[in-house]
């Protein structure tokens, strides 16, 4: 095995800072008000993922001192059926943000329901207003992961103006609003995907390399120019346990600064999901 000589970008340490700095202003904000952000989490079915990862949202946002409310609604519910509950959420003036837990059953157009939450409760990021207001590089609530790379960046210093970046994957979760978000920042930013021929000669010029296509181990040491900062978003669950999208033994001997799977970025998207969440409450009751 090699040993790793890259700085290792703590996302358990750094989101458990943020949910500290997040619990204090929560409870200073109490004690003058007696309001609290409430968030709600909706899910269809009871697929075992999905349901962890519910709890372990109710778990963070308890744990800061918000109203945590999680709804289950059963595998045949239908899309009207959703919406409805949706609806009853968007006019709830005790919920300051609402989750739809992706993915949802394939019967249920996820597209729809999203058109209809609130935009001012979306703590997720992802209706059509929030993205849109990402590309016009307007003021909004941006989605979780990729605003949790953003801020680990910024935690350890990273610069990122002027810096090359390429983001491996395009999906609406991460990979697009990712590079607009780094283009916000004054980075030049290049998408590579499965169809980009000879990715690995895009990725090597990179200052910034961040992987989110859900491959294991996908990304090489020769992927990397030396020195390069590697994010990994991958969870890939093989029989040796969870794995990145990054071969993070031998690519950690050739970058400056890696991100660990687990440990990284999962803790980081639930922090900003917090984060989210508490910019919503101080935007409808204010500070």
């Amino acid at each position: 095995m090699i040993m790793a000589t890259a700085q290792l970008l703590d996302g358990k340490r750094t989101a458990q800072i943020i949910r500290e700095e997040l619990a204090k202003k929560i409870e200073e904000h109490y004690e003058r008000t007696m309001l609290r952000p409430g968030l709600a989490v909706v899910l269809v079915g009871d697929d075992p993922a999905s349901k962890i990862y519910v709890r372990n949202k109710h778990r963070a946002s308890t744990q800061v001192g918000m109203d945590s409310r999680q709804i289950i609604l059963p595998a045949h519910s239908t899309t009207s059926q959703v919406l409805e509950t949706i609806e009853m959420l968007n006019q709830d003036p005790s919920i300051h943000g609402i989750l739809l837990q992706l993915p949802v059953p394939r019967h249920i157009d996820a597209q729809v329901i999203l058109r209809h939450l609130d935009p001012r409760k979306d703590v997720d990021g992802l209706t059509p207003t929030n993205m849109g207001r990402l590309m016009a590089g307007q003021s909004g609530l941006r989605p979780c992961t990729p605003l949790g790379i953003i801020e680990l960046l910024d935690r350890y210093h990273v610069p990122l103006e002027g810096q090359r970046v390429v983001v491996i994957g395009r999906s609406q979760l991460v990979g697009r609003p990712l590079a607009l978000m780094f283009v916000e920042r004054n980075a030049t930013v290049t998408i590579v995907h499965s169809k980009t021929p000879n990715a690995w000669d895009i990725t090597r010029e990179a200052d910034i390399v961040v992987a989110a296509v859900g491959h294991a181990h996908l990304v090489q040491p020769n992927w990397i120019k030396p020195g390069a900062t590697v994010i990994d978003v991958g969870i890939n669950r093989t029989e040796s346990g969870i794995v990145g999208d990054v071969d993070f033994d031998s690519v950690a001997a050739m970058a400056s600064r890696i991100t660990p799977v687990p440990g990284g970025i999962g803790p980081m998207t639930i922090a900003m999901l917090l984060s989210n969440t508490w910019q919503a409450f101080q935007e409808t009751v204010g500070s």
